[in-house]
C-alpha cells in the first residue's frame, strides 16, 4: 500500500491473511502485551468473560451473549474462526465488523505494528493478534457493558490472555491440537487452565476427571472459587437446561452458560427468565444447523475432532430415528487424527459418503480420507468437490431428491458451503489464527 493512499478492503484482507505466512504462527502473550500498551491498553477498564475449551467455546459465548441481551446489556463478542466473513469474529450486539471498519482499523494499526517490529522483527503482531486488538478497541469504543472473548488456541499462551475477566469459563477438554497443547487430558487442561486469574471465579463444563483435577488445583492455587456443571446438574442430560440449538452437547453447553450467568448474579441483573429467554433464542450457525435446500433438508455441522465425532454419532443416530433412513454425508477434514474417528462415525450412519477437500493447507486428501473409511462400510464413496455438489444456491446434486444431506467435518468446510448457498460472498481465506 502506497503511503497516503487509503487501502481498499481487498488490500486490507490480503495484508491480514498474509501475516500468517510472513510472520508465522506465534504463541505467547508478551507480544500482545506490547501491542496493547501501544494502543493505550484497550483491555483495561472493560468487563469480560473469558472462555476456553476444546469444544463448545463458540456455542457458550453465543449463549451467554443471548442471555446478557435478554437481561438488557450491550455486549461484545470475539470468536474464531469466521464462517463466511472476517467481520463475524468481532461483533457488538451481534452486528459484525463492517468492511469499512476493518479497513479503518488496519489503517490505524499497521503503522503501530511496523513500529513495534523495528526494535525486534519478532514483535510484529500476528493475524490473530491484529484481530484481538480490533476486538478490544471496538468493544471499548462502542462502550460495551461486557464482552465475551473466546480463546483462539489453548489459553495460557493465547493472545486473549492479557485480559482480567469477571469470570473464567472452561467448556470442555478433548484431544485436539495435541502437537501444541500436549497428549494427555491433564496436559491440555493445564494449558486451558492458564486463563484462570487470581481470585476470579471459574466455571467448568463437562470435562474428564483427570482434566478437572488439574483445573481445580490451579483454581485453588489462585484462590479462585470454582463451580462445576457436573456438581450442579449431575450426569443426566434430561436435567440440563433446554436451548434452541440441537443436540445433547448443546444442553451441556447450555448448562455451562447457565452456571456462568448465575455466577454473574444480581450485579448483572441476570434472572432465571433472562437465562431461559436467552437460551431459547441463540443464533450460532454451523452447529447441527438445519437448512431448507429447495424441498430437501440440509444439515450443517462442524464436527472436527475426536470429541466432536462422539457428539456427531449421537446426532446422526437421532436423525436416522427421526427420518427412518440413513442420510447422505459430505465431509472434509483437516488432519488424519481428526478424520479417523469422524469417518468411523459417519460410516455407521451414512447411506453414501462424498469426500471433499476444504481450501486449507492442512486439509486431508480424498485418498487419505478414503483409506480411513472402515472396510466393512457398504455404502458408496465418491471423490468430488463442493462446486459440483452445490451448483446453485438451492441445489445439491448428492443423493436422491428425498435424501437428507449432512455436511460435517472442518468448520472451514461448513463456511465454504455457506458461501455457495449465498447470497453473501465469502472471504476466500478462513484461518484459525
Amino acid at each position: 500500500m502506497a503511503l497516503g493512499v487509503t487501502p481498499d478492503y481487498t488490500a486490507v484482507t490480503s495484508y491480514l491473511f498474509g501475516l500468517k505466512s510472513t510472520h508465522g504462527l506465534k504463541f505467547g502473550i508478551d507480544r500482545m502485551r506490547l501491542f496493547a500498551a501501544a494502543l493505550d491498553h484497550p483491555e483495561q477498564r472493560q468487563s469480560f468473560i473469558h472462555v476456553a475449551g476444546t469444544n463448545g467455546k463458540g456455542s457458550v459465548v453465543a449463549m451467554l451473549d443471548a442471555i446478557l441481551h435478554a437481561a438488557g446489556w450491550h455486549t461484545g463478542m470475539y470468536t474464531s474462526p469466521h464462517l463466511v466473513k472476517l467481520g463475524e469474529r468481532v461483533q457488538v450486539d451481534r452486528t459484525p465488523l463492517t468492511e469499512d471498519e476493518i479497513t479503518a482499523y488496519v489503517t490505524e494499526l499497521r503503522p503501530i505494528a511496523e513500529t513495534l517490529a523495528k526494535g525486534n522483527p519478532d514483535d510484529h503482531p500476528s493475524f490473530f493478534e491484529f484481530m484481538t486488538a480490533m476486538a478490544l478497541l471496538q468493544f471499548r469504543r462502542r462502550q460495551c457493558d461486557i464482552a465475551l472473548l473466546e480463546v483462539g488456541l489453548g489459553g495460557r499462551l493465547d493472545a486473549t490472555n492479557i485480559i482480567t475477566p469477571k469470570i473464567t469459563v472452561i467448556t470442555s477438554i478433548g484431544m485436539d491440537h495435541c502437537e501444541m497443547l500436549g497428549t494427555t487430558y491433564a496436559a491440555i487442561a493445564g494449558e486451558k487452565a492458564g486463563i484462570i486469574k487470581q481470585g476470579i471465579p471459574v466455571v467448568v463444563g463437562r470435562v474428564p476427571p483427570e482434566a478437572e483435577t488439574v483445573i481445580r488445583a490451579r483454581a485453588a492455587e489462585l484462590g479462585s472459587p470454582l463451580r462445576s456443571v457436573r456438581e450442579e446438574f449431575g450426569e443426566e442430560v434430561t436435567h440440563y437446561p433446554h436451548t434452541n440449538l440441537e443436540g445433547d452437547y448443546q444442553r451441556w453447553n447450555a448448562a455451562t452458560a447457565t452456571l456462568t450467568a448465575r455466577v454473574l448474579g444480581e450485579r448483572w441483573r441476570i434472572t432465571e427468565q433472562a437465562i431461559v429467554d436467552g437460551l431459547t433464542h441463540v443464533d450460532w450457525p454451523g452447529r447441527w444447523q438445519r437448512v431448507k435446500l429447495g424441498n430437501r433438508l440440509l444439515i450443517l455441522d462442524a464436527s472436527h475432532n475426536p470429541e466432536g465425532a462422539e457428539v456427531l454419532e449421537s446426532n446422526l443416530r437421532s436423525l436416522v430415528a427421526e427420518t427412518g433412513r440413513k442420510p447422505v454425508v459430505i465431509t472434509g477434514v483437516l488432519g488424519t487424527v481428526r478424520a479417523r474417528p469422524l469417518l468411523a462415525t459417519i460410516a455407521q450412519h451414512a447411506s453414501a459418503i462424498h469426500l471433499v477437500v476444504p481450501h486449507q493447507p492442512r486439509a486431508t486428501s480424498q485418498s487419505d480420507l478414503a483409506a480411513l473409511i472402515p472396510a466393512e462400510y457398504k455404502g458408496t464413496v465418491t471423490h468430488t468437490d463442493l462446486p459440483s455438489l452445490f451448483p446453485s444456491a438451492d441445489q445439491c446434486t448428492a443423493g436422491e431428491a428425498d435424501d437428507v444431506i449432512v455436511v460435517t467435518g472442518s468448520i472451514y468446510l461448513i463456511g465454504e458451503v455457506m458461501t455457495l448457498l449465498g447470497p453473501q460472498v465469502g472471504e476466500g481465506h478462513l484461518q484459525d489464527f
